[in-house]
């Protein structure tokens, strides 16, 4: 109709060199803040970030420029510390998450503790996460690996979200997990006992992710030497970086706190239409 081949319509001049050079430049730039803040953040992410920050980027230019200045989450091999001890003769429970499909925060919560390393031995790590929202609701830090450690995450999760009574607890078998001082202080919330099966780490998959991510991109980097130091910094990772800030591409990359206040909108938004 114009009088053109298809292949002259659709050509489109090669870009400049020194142009594409400069937004490489820029983007490289782009990437390297985000790594300083999100170590273990790939291409996916890292779009993701972009878009939000109103950038929009093709994710084959950013692996490329990944590619070419070697920009790659940062990946770390670690060891194995011991922090389940089901060997015991206390009651156990079958594992409930298993049999519920979530719709909505406070309807399970996970738990599980890890280590932290410093230069004299080992802390440790008691944190409960909202299955649904993956948000950290309830830590604690401890030079013992004890029911006491446990239990104060459980009581600072409680403290802050008030669960309605049929929500689920989840965790492994471990003992501390088990004790009559655990298991009391559930049932006296009216919280649902739920423990993973023997030997399968599948069933808390989303407390090993958490902690992968802690570790990767606060511990590891952080590299602590004292108790004082994984006092002063863990908990601004938690609350600040964590909850606040790194996307999580099952929640349509939102973080745990932003996912959580777009579902508090939608019910008041629901509430509101119900009663027009």
């Amino acid at each position: 109709m114009i009088g053109l081949s298809p292949s002259s319509y659709y050509y489109r001049p090669r870009r400049d060199p020194t142009e594409k050079a400069k937004a490489d430049a820029d983007l490289r730039d782009r990437i390297e803040h985000l790594h300083l803040q999100f170590p273990g953040y790939g291409y996916r992410r890292i779009q993701q970030q972009l878009l939000r920050d109103g950038q929009r980027v093709n994710a084959k230019r950013i692996r490329r420029v990944q590619r070419r200045y070697r920009l790659f989450p940062v990946i770390w091999r670690t060891f194995k510390v011991a922090t389940t001890d089901s060997n015991h003769r206390l009651a156990v429970y079958p594992n409930r998450l298993a049999e519920v499909t979530l719709s909505d925060i406070n309807q399970a919560w996970v738990a599980d503790v890890t280590y932290i390393r410093i230069l004299t031995g080992f802390l440790y790590l008691a944190a409960i996460l909202d299955r649904y929202s993956r948000k950290a609701i309830g830590w604690a830090i401890s030079r013992r690996i004890d029911t006491e450690l446990c239990l104060n995450a459980l009581q600072s999760a409680l403290a802050m979200r008030q669960p309605p009574p049929g929500c689920i607890h989840h965790s492994d078998r471990g003992v501390q997990y088990a004790s009559g001082a655990y298991t009391a202080t559930l049932e006296a919330a009216g919280m649902v006992i739920s423990m993973s099966r023997t030997g399968n780490p599948y069933d808390n998959a989303h407390m090993e992710s958490f902690f992968k991510t802690l570790k990767y991109e606060e511990v590891h980097l952080a590299n602590y030497e004292t108790y004082e130091d994984v006092i002063e910094r863990l908990p601004h990772f938690i609350e600040e970086v964590y909850n606040k800030k790194r996307l999580h591409s099952s929640l349509g990359y939102c973080p745990p706190e932003e996912y959580e206040e777009t579902i508090q909108q939608t019910k008041t938004a629901d509430r509101s239409l119900l009663n027009l």
